[in-house]
């Protein structure tokens, strides 16, 4: 029997509204006014990739290019003793944060790419020293990722205590996907933890098998932001994908995240590298941005200054130059929003100790965001 058109169309549409939505099928907004301003705090800088805050309310900011600036009262001052940095593509001083207990211990923990080790080129370390005057003292090697190599992409890497005291940092797959992020005898594509001293833990879900001691996760492509949820305890993460694939990730012990075995994104030319997006035993994004937005940067918003963002993510973009605010209900985004829209290529966005939220800009500088 024929359908006839009309009701072979009423039926395409039926079906179409009865499907499943997508889980990235949230519309991003731009909000209406919100009662904020962004004021530039530190001018003149050029790729600031990290920032912390020391007790006086001063701050630290690094530079790719592997400055490392103190920034006090309006003036900027070079701290030295900054260890050598393999400055190529996006590799360079990168995430800087301190202990939780600094003002007991005054170590301060800093990821870079290092030409230390095995083959040429470079790799991702971390490492903590002290801030005497303005040099760093007392310097000690944590973790470096290995081999070494000459490729630009994918150091990762963010830095995050959790609230037991151990310290979280994301590796990238530098560029080697097909052999990397699946291979737990092989650093990159990896979130590891360690000890604040960098020893073991070992409940670490490798030790004692055949992988890396220091890996907690694995099947990560290139994790740029990290985060402690303020409720949870939980460490998040976003990650870029190639082109579309953007993830927001919650980091459990020992899980596989996935790529390149399974992607919501395709290779940057457009043709597809896997046919699948789910599979056993690889964990689901909470979320994936399609279009890709390059994220870089991410807190969650907990100061009372600004009580609509209150609870809600943060996450820079790179590709957009804006902020987009990702609204949450528990562990799922239910809205985005556009904030500071057309400030900037976001290297950065944190909310510090005075209840601000700050945001890193390059070829810029830092921009506070001031509620009216």
């Amino acid at each position: 029997m024929k359908i006839a058109p009309f009701s072979f169309l009423l039926c395409l549409l039926i079906a179409s509204c009865n499907a499943p939505k997508k889980k990235n099928d949230i519309a991003l907004t731009t909000e209406p006014k919100r009662g904020y301003t962004t004021e530039k705090v530190v001018d003149n800088l050029n790729n600031p990739w990290g920032m912390t805050w020391l007790p006086d309310g001063s701050m630290l900011i690094t530079e790719k290019s592997g400055e490392l600036i103190h920034f006090k009262g309006g003036q900027k001052t070079n701290i030295q003793n900054v260890p050598k940095v393999y400055n190529r593509g996006q590799g360079g001083l990168l995430d800087i944060e301190l202990h939780p207990k600094y003002a007991e211990n005054g170590w301060i923990y800093f990821t870079y790419a290092s030409e230390e080790g095995e083959g040429k080129g470079g790799n991702t370390k971390v490492s903590r020293a002290k801030l005497d005057g303005d040099a760093l003292v007392s310097i000690e090697d944590l973790y470096k990722a290995t081999p070494n190599t000459t490729r630009g992409q994918h150091f990762g890497s963010r830095i995050e205590f959790d609230n037991e005291g151990f310290l979280y940092f994301s590796v990238g797959e530098r560029g080697e996907r097909d052999v990397n992020p699946q291979d737990i005898t092989r650093d990159g594509g990896k979130i590891y933890r360690l000890h604040d001293d960098g020893s073991i833990p070992q409940d670490n879900p490798f030790v004692g098998t055949d992988g890396l001691d220091a890996i907690y996760t694995y099947g990560n492509r290139n994790p740029q932001g990290m985060a402690l949820h303020p409720t949870t305890g939980k460490i998040w993460i976003h990650e870029h994908g190639p082109k579309g694939g953007d993830e927001i990730n919650i980091i459990e012990k020992g899980n596989n995240y996935g790529w390149p075995v399974i992607s919501y994104g395709v290779n940057y030319s457009g043709t597809s590298f896997t046919e699948i997006t789910e599979k056993e035993g690889m964990t689901q994004p909470i979320y994936y941005w399609v279009p890709s937005i390059a994220p870089c940067g991410m807190d969650f918003v907990t100061s009372d200054k600004y009580p609509d963002w209150k609870g809600h993510l943060l996450v820079g973009s790179l590709k957009f130059n804006y902020v987009e605010l990702v609204k949450l209900n528990g562990d799922k985004v239910i809205d985005r929003e556009k904030i500071a829209e057309d400030i900037g290529r976001v290297r950065n966005v944190k909310e510090a100790p005075d209840g601000y939220i700050y945001i890193a800009v390059e070829g810029d500088g830092i921009y506070k965001v001031v509620p009216d």
